[in-house]
């Protein structure tokens, strides 16, 4: 109870029977839309989970990294990997997925806080590590080289082997979602995630005050790189197959970056709103520019929420929506 306590006590009423609803629809979903929106409010989910892990380490500790597709990468390569040739399930190759991402993490975050890179120099670290690692999993025959890793389609429901339809996939994702939240919650109101806060406004002062500040960067590091596994993972199973150019390609580290950024960076809800936004308005985008002919225009979108979100509400879109519908947390 204390527990739930901490983690719901400055939540307005409102804001949790809002919570609780959407939750209600969420899970209710699946009954009532088709294959074709069933497939949009996966992609939203998704890109609201990968969002709310990178969110810990750029919106919580204030690091930059462009290279997250890494730890997607890796999670999905090695879960798919032993499954592929020795036939073991995902989610025990799942403990192997997020301890080799959690793995690549540390290392990157040590080389990084130890010399002390901040903004762009650490951000070119990542994407560097990330490019490192596709070209060696182009080279890597157990990993298919650049052909590629194919998963056996199968349409029958089987939770355990990650084998089945859409549905089953939706849920799936939906609880890593709903517990990301939790999860992340749970942080801020720890020591650790007020250190976060700290180290994000200013490392030197909070290093001044006793702040561990390495040691808080390396786990913000290594908790993103692990949930991001848990989604490469996902996906992995979810598409049946996977490419070194495309799991780990930066293309791929930007759209893990673009919900947090537009919906809210360092908000717990932000993440999910700007999934919302850039999922939802860039299927009809695409659509759109299908009907009329018009290549990229889904790129076109995500440049021009960017520059608008930038321009008019910097902050993102949540703390400017939460404000609006009164929903947020109350103030001491």
């Amino acid at each position: 109870m204390n527990a739930l306590r901490r983690l719901t006590g400055n939540c307005t009423p409102r804001t949790l029977w809002s919570l609780a609803a959407l939750l209600l629809l969420l899970l209710l979903a699946p009954a009532f839309l088709g294959k074709y929106w069933l497939s949009v409010l996966i992609l939203i989910l998704y890109f609201a989970y990968v969002g709310q892990a990178w969110n810990i380490v750029m919106g919580f500790a204030g690091q930059l990294s462009l290279g997250h597709a890494l730890y997607a990468g890796l999670g999905g390569y090695i879960a798919a990997g032993l499954f592929f040739h020795y036939g073991i399930g995902p989610w025990a190759g799942l403990f192997a997925a997020v301890a080799a991402a959690a793995l690549a993490g540390a290392i990157v975050g040590y080389l990084g806080f130890r010399f002390s890179l901040a903004g762009v120099y650490f951000a070119l670290l990542t994407i560097a590590f990330s490019e490192f690692t596709r070209i060696g999993f182009e080279h890597w025959s157990w990993a298919g080289g650049s052909g590629g890793l194919f998963l056996k389609v199968d349409a029958a429901s089987n939770l355990l082997d990650l084998r089945g339809g859409p549905v089953m996939f939706y849920y799936v994702i939906l609880a890593l979602a709903a517990g990301a939240l939790v999860l992340c919650r749970a942080l801020l109101e720890s020591r650790l995630g007020r250190y976060w806060l700290a180290i994000r406004e200013d490392a030197e002062a909070a290093q001044a005050v006793g702040v561990p500040v390495l040691r808080c960067k390396m786990l913000a590091m290594v908790i993103s790189a692990a949930l991001t596994a848990l989604a490469g993972v996902w996906n992995a199973f979810y598409y049946n197959n996977l490419f070194p150019e495309t799991a780990f390609a930066m293309s791929r580290s930007i759209e893990i970056t673009l919900a947090p950024i537009i919906g809210g960076l360092g908000t717990l809800f932000g993440p999910f709103v700007g999934a919302v936004v850039l999922t939802g308005l860039g299927e009809a985008f695409t659509d759109a520019g299908d009907a009329l002919g018009i290549p990229g225009i889904k790129q076109i979108f995500y440049g021009l929420a960017l520059l608008v979100i930038v321009m008019f509400r910097p902050a993102g879109v949540w703390p400017w929506l939460s404000a609006r519908l009164g929903l947020g947390e109350r103030t001491p």
